[in-house]
């Protein structure tokens, strides 16, 4: 047997869903209307029962008494095909096709009809499809005899019955698709949202490795180098200038930490405004070309450790040198280029150096640039560094 073969059985044999079984989602003024339409078929029911003659006298406490119970019998039908019970379903349906039957024999066969009517219907809204289909084709037999046309009018009968109910399990089966759907939808933004949580942990996590990692560990070198040049009884100002270094790493350390904080928070200032604070300090240039617009967090974080990390590099590798950073926004993405132009030649004699110092190539491999690019990549970007005429550049770029 194929797999379609399967579904198209178990499309015949399965409960409808418990949300089609169910009448929550139900519009209120459904829930009126098809109370009203019960209601009137109880109450043409009873009326016919009583037209028709079969209940003089005493007997007139029989029509309201069978129709109040056939509503009984069909309310815990409601309950046990919820709970999908078929023997139970099936034990209540045929107690109000016997009080029909009762009805046909004493000569109310309006009654019996719309009972068994209501019978069918149920099955084939509520019951599996093959023995909804069962019940109704087992009921034509009544149709025909209760029906003065015989077969042609339990025909109509039977057709009607079969189209009404099944048009209310199509009606209950879409309600419960649109469920289905609902909790799915929600069951994805979810996972979505817990997604977006860890991958926000990630982010954070990276943003303190990187900003806590660099500092720290530059701090403990300057910091051990001085407890050595104690123990060795090196001069004073050796020893300060090894201080000084580890306070100065500190304090650029805790600077970094606040942006960080600040990216996080989502409230740092325009990554622009930023450049040109960062730049003031080193007397750099900026430049930004491009349409300006906001970035995401990911993206400007980027931008902003890489202009630090390379103007850092500047200070060290090349002092003096003029510095130029070039914010460009693309159509997809945002990048950065950090350029110096190299030691003066001045101050490169004086340190006994016959040209430009360009030792910032190596730098680029090391800690401070290779997280930069690693952090580029996790973003589908790219950062290169290298010599540049006679200075330095580093160029970053990334998809914002």
């Amino acid at each position: 047997m194929t797999d379609g073969d399967r579904r198209g059985t178990g499309r015949w044999t399965a409960w409808p869903a418990p949300e089609a079984l169910s009448r929550v989602g139900v519009p209120r003024g459904r829930l009126v209307l098809d109370g009203l339409l019960l209601t009137a078929l109880g109450l043409w029911a009873v009326t016919s029962a009583y037209l028709s003659g079969a209940f003089p006298g005493r007997y007139g406490v029989v029509p309201p008494l069978g129709v109040a119970f056939c509503a009984a019998a069909l309310a815990g039908f409601h309950r046990t095909t919820l709970a999908n019970r078929l023997p139970h379903s099936l034990g209540l349906l045929a107690a109000v096709t016997v009080v029909g039957l009762g009805a046909s024999l004493a000569g109310a066969p309006v009654t019996a009809t719309l009972l068994w009517i209501v019978v069918s219907a149920s099955a084939m809204e509520r019951l599996p499809l093959v023995v909804g289909l069962a019940t109704v084709f087992a009921l034509t037999v009544a149709f025909a005899e209760a029906d003065d046309t015989g077969i042609l009018g339990a025909a109509v009968t039977t057709s009607a019955v079969l189209l009404g109910g099944y048009s209310l399990r199509l009606d209950a089966e879409a309600r419960s698709a649109g469920f289905r759907l609902l909790g799915q939808e929600r069951a994805a933004r979810e996972a979505e949202a817990t997604s977006a949580a860890l991958a926000e942990r990630a982010r954070i996590a990276r943003e303190i490795h990187d900003v806590l990692a660099h500092s720290l560990s530059a701090q403990m070198v300057h910091l051990e180098a001085a407890r050595l040049q104690i123990e060795n009884g090196a001069d004073r100002e050796a020893i300060l200038e090894r201080v000084v270094a580890a306070r100065a790493m500190a304090r650029d350390g805790l600077a970094e930490t606040r942006h960080a904080l600040s990216a996080l928070r989502g409230d740092m200032v325009p990554v622009e405004d930023y450049l040109r604070e960062l730049a003031r300090e080193d007397r750099a240039e900026v430049r930004v070309t491009g349409e300006r617009r906001p970035l995401p967090a990911e993206a400007s974080q980027a931008v902003r450790r890489v202009a630090q990390e390379a103007l850092t590099n500047v200070r060290k590798h090349a002092p003096g040198a003029r510095t130029t950073l070039l914010l460009a926004y693309g159509a997809g993405d945002v990048g950065l280029e950090v350029r110096d132009t190299g030691t003066p030649a001045a101050e490169a004699a004086e340190a006994g150096g016959d040209g430009p110092d360009v030792s910032l190539a190596t730098s680029g491999a090391g800690y401070g640039l290779l997280g930069m690019r690693e952090r580029a990549e996790l973003l589908g970007g790219t950062l290169e560094a290298g010599p540049d005429g006679t200075g330095f550049a580093v160029r970053l770029r990334v998809p914002a």
